[in-house]
């Protein structure tokens, strides 16, 4: 089975296609709360499973992606998001650092922060 899945994992990326059957998930209904009415449709949320094989090729995509913009130093220095031994401590701790820096050297800091998650 190796080979197949090798032949498969290489040929996918190269020609940018999807096999369909590696697309179809099963969903799954799960509330979203315990202190939700599980009779009422508005306190479901779908949960979406897919197949090992496809999770094997995102991951697969997402490491040489991820190896091609590291090689070709295409992501800033300081982001952290999908990187390795990043992480948002280190954000926030270079956040903190460049604002108690601002201070010891007399400038102003102003730190503005805004939350888009709802």
């Amino acid at each position: 089975m190796l080979p197949f899945l090798c032949r498969l994992f290489n040929w996918s990326p190269e020609y940018g296609i999807v096999p369909s059957k590696m697309k179809a998930a099963y969903i799954t209904p799960t509330v979203e709360k315990a202190d939700m009415d599980p009779t009422d449709t508005k306190s479901f949320r779908p949960i979406s499973n897919l197949s090992v094989l496809s999770k094997l090729l995102e991951r697969l995509v997402c490491k040489r992606l991820v190896t091609y913009l590291k090689d070709n130093r295409l992501l800033p220095d300081l982001q952290s998001a999908y990187r390795a031994h990043h992480s948002t401590e280190i954000a926030v701790l270079k956040v903190l650092s460049d604002i108690l820096f601002a201070l010891d050297t007399g400038n102003l800091a102003l730190l503005t922060l805004l939350d888009l998650s709802a």
